[in-house]
C-alpha cells in the first residue's frame, strides 16, 4: 500500500477510529500526537479545495466540569497535556480551563472525546 493509499484511507475514517489509530500509533512508535501534529497541518494544505480551508481552522479544548470522575480526568489531561499532576489538578479545579488550544477540527474532536469518555464535560470553541 502507498502513501497516497494510506492517506486516503486517513481521510475515510470517522473521528473515533482516527483517535484509536493515533494511540495505537503513540503506543507502538513511542511518540506523542503533539509531536505529529505539526506534520499532519503540514500535509493539509498541498491537497487544496476544502483541505486547506479545514487545516486553516484552529480550535480550543475547554473543560467546563471534571464530572464524577475526576481523577481520570485529570490522568487524561495528563496525557493529552505532558503536564504534572498537579498542574493539571488545578486546571481541573480553575475551570473553565482551557487543555489545548490552536488544534484542528479533527484533534478537537478526538480529545473532547477522550475527555468526554472519562466523565468530563468539554466545549470546543473557535
Amino acid at each position: 500500500m502507498g502513501k497516497e493509499e494510506i492517506l486516503q484511507e486517513i481521510e475515510n475514517m470517522a473521528v473515533k477510529d482516527l483517535a484509536d489509530l493515533v494511540e495505537m500509533i503513540e503506543e507502538r512508535f513511542n511518540v506523542s500526537a503533539a509531536m505529529a501534529a505539526p506534520v499532519a497541518v503540514a500535509v493539509a494544505p498541498g491537497e487544496g479545495g476544502e483541505g486547506g480551508e479545514a487545516a486553516a481552522e484552529s480550535y480550543k479544548v475547554v473543560l467546563t466540569s471534571p464530572g464524577q470522575k475526576k481523577i481520570q480526568v485529570i490522568k487524561v489531561i495528563k496525557e493529552i497535556t505532558g503536564k504534572g499532576l498537579k498542574e493539571c489538578k488545578e486546571l481541573v479545579d480553575n475551570l473553565p480551563a482551557t487543555i489545548k488550544e490552536n488544534v484542528g477540527a479533527d484533534e478537537a474532536a478526538a480529545l473532547k472525546e477522550k475527555l468526554e469518555d472519562a466523565g468530563a464535560d468539554v466545549e470546543l470553541q473557535q
